[in-house]
């Protein structure tokens, strides 16, 4: 397939201008100027012209098994496997046709992320590539332990581990403190596992060379994170049971150890206040942005699934990042480049080079001026297959 386009996006903040893309069906084979690549024509090939070219979207932090409603739990309870299963099928699909052309899962019930995941790959089913976490560690009772990922010593953390491993995880998730999502569960600012189940956790993965995600609102939580050595912190909040409290030698210890901050933003960015209140919400948006300034690496996510988290976010989320003073070419490497990095993909997808999955995001425009014109796709390709927009998504 031969792509040419006006601009491609081919590394941070850089266009080739008047540019063309070659691939050889799911990856890419070439990248140069137009008139290079057509001087080197074959035969019967497919040709298609855009405006602007560049990666494809990453979203960090997406749960399939959820729907985005008013209550993920109560209708998550209430399905079937199957029937489950098939409502996944249609978010992976909409979470492609928005631009986002790898997900990564961070919360499953019964594995069957990795059966969706299986079904993309080999292309029977329309979707992202997908990193998929599986079942999350939590505590008996804990955030989210209706997902079946209950555990209690080191023994048992690292047996869920394992499970996880050998149905296909690419990440091992684990819930360090509690969530919203988790009615009579601990607070969001109340940590969770002990300290030797997450050296557990975090052991195991890392024997498996397999990185850790670790679910933290609550400042004593993330400092138990980065004790542990985990590899990236989803939320990062600072949450205390009286405000918040972004402990600076902690974050000093975030960038030093090259630990990954996805701040997983709602696309509904603009509730929090009336959410949390004015005075909470500016807290909680100046802690990502003190985190950007002290060099932390910020990747984008929107943890879809969760309430008012629908799977065609991605965008209107990163809009929260320029509200906090983010040139777009940062915003930009936070949803490409430094998520594949993040999700340990970085040497084949995020940047459009040779040798790279054909992972194509086509719009109208030049989102390096305007972060806006991301959500005018024009086509989407995952490994070279091309999936068209749907009108009102």
């Amino acid at each position: 397939m031969l792509i040419t386009a006006n601009r491609v996006l081919t590394e941070s903040g850089k266009y080739l201008e008047d540019a063309a893309i070659r691939t050889d069906g799911e990856t890419i084979t070439e990248v140069g100027l137009r008139s290079e690549i057509l001087a080197r024509p074959y035969p019967g090939e497919p040709h298609l012209e855009f405006d602007t070219v560049m990666p494809g979207l990453i979203d960090a932090h997406v749960h399939l098994a959820f729907d985005g409603g008013p209550d993920p739990v109560a209708v998550l309870q209430a399905s079937a496997d199957d029937d489950l299963l098939q409502d996944m099928r249609a978010r992976a699909e909409q979470l492609v046709r928005s631009g986002v052309t790898t997900a990564r899962d961070l919360g499953d019930r019964d594995g069957l992320v990795f059966r969706l995941a299986s079904e993309i790959e080999h292309g029977g089913t329309p979707g992202p590539r997908l990193v998929a976490a599986g079942t999350p560690a939590t505590s008996v009772g804990g955030h989210c332990h209706f997902l079946g990922g209950e555990v209690s010593g080191e023994t048992a953390a690292r047996r869920l581990v394992r499970r996880n491993l050998e149905a296909g995880a690419g990440v091992i998730k684990a819930m360090v403190t509690g969530g919203g999502l988790t009615k009579g569960g601990p607070k969001s600012f109340e940590s969770q596992l002990t300290a030797a189940e997450l050296a557990a956790i975090v052991d195991e993965a890392r024997a498996a060379g397999v990185p850790v995600a670790v679910h933290a609102h609550g400042a004593d939580g993330i400092a138990a994170a980065v004790e542990a050595g985990v590899d990236t912190i989803e939320h990062c909040t600072w949450l205390t049971e009286t405000g918040l409290d972004l402990r600076q030698d902690v974050l000093a210890k975030i960038v030093e150890q090259n630990i990954v901050v996805c701040p997983a933003v709602s696309p509904h960015w603009q509730m929090l206040p009336r959410i949390f209140g004015e005075q909470r919400a500016t807290a909680m948006f100046d802690a990502v942005r003190r985190m950007a300034e002290a060099g932390a690496r910020l990747v984008a996510g929107t943890d879809a699934g969760v309430q008012r988290a629908g799977f065609n976010g991605l965008v209107p989320a990163l809009s929260f990042y320029a509200h906090l003073g983010l040139d777009n070419r940062t915003i930009i490497d936070m949803a490409t480049s430094e998520a594949a990095a993040a999700l340990g993909l970085a040497s084949s997808v995020g940047r459009i080079a040779p040798g790279y999955r054909a992972d194509l995001l086509a719009v109208d425009g030049d989102p390096l001026a305007d972060l806006g014109v991301l959500g005018q796709v024009r086509a989407v390709f995952t490994a070279g297959r091309r999936h068209e927009p749907r009108s009102g998504e």
